[in-house]
């Protein structure tokens, strides 16, 4: 039942942050709803769930248009420049901006639908090939040149670590994340450098991330099962 899954997850960020000296009400669930029926997500959403991250605009733009009411959502996968319009349109955060381009796209098009819209920047601290993300090192110039040439609320940082079996062998890369963010908030390059959001950790791995500092964890295989 995905309302006793949930019930488990939400016990499991709080022992998870309670470990850390942490209130577990500064960690958000995002329940990762890609190809998950709508049917399933309204089972979670009548269990207390309100925030969903989406990958696909198309897939996603149905099911915000099927699912009224108190419902956020996020969109947690690849963006592409030309795809920035319907993600402004459809979703109040994205948390995978790696480029000054995209920044670009999704400042015009929320500045035209009169929106504040907030970004995360995906950092790619497993420095890998296959994945999308600034390198750490290149984090501060992108933050200054979409300080400099959006409004956009930049809130913080994301990452998706290498895949291990293991939790225990992501913890360095969240902590790696977290040190960045405080740097970079020491900078002043978050448009809140008190609350900085971290975007890390998933089914496999989200009570380290959680240790480690995280405030938004994604989850989706842990609450709604497998999917393929």
């Amino acid at each position: 039942m995905i309302s006793d899954n949930l019930r488990q997850i939400k016990a499991n960020i709080a022992t998870a942050a309670n470990k850390a000296g942490r209130d577990p009400q500064t960690v958000k669930l995002v329940a990762v709803s890609k190809y998950v029926p709508i049917e399933r997500i309204q089972e979670a959403v009548d269990a207390g769930q309100r925030l969903f991250g989406e990958n696909y605009l198309q897939e996603a733009a149905e099911k915000i248009e099927r699912l009224q009411g108190d419902i956020s959502w996020h969109f947690i996968g690849h963006l592409q420049s030309n795809k920035a319009k319907q993600a402004a349109s459809l979703f109040p955060m994205v948390e995978t901006v790696d480029r000054l381009k995209i920044a670009r796209a999704l400042d015009n098009q929320a500045s035209q639908l009169g929106k504040e819209l907030s970004i995360l920047i995906q950092v790619n601290v497993g420095r890998e090939a296959q994945k999308s993300g600034v390198l750490p090192e290149e984090a501060p110039t992108l933050l200054r040149a979409i300080q400099a040439e959006t409004n956009l609320k930049v809130c913080g940082l994301m990452t998706m670590p290498p895949f291990f079996d293991a939790p225990e062998k992501s913890r360095p890369f969240f902590r790696q994340l977290k040190e960045l963010a405080d740097e970079l908030a020491s900078k002043r390059l978050f448009t809140d450098n008190s609350h900085v959001e971290l975007s890390m950790g998933m089914s496999g791995d989200y009570e380290v991330a959680i240790e480690e500092g995280a405030t938004i964890v994604r989850v989706g295989t842990a609450l709604f099962g497998s999917r393929m």
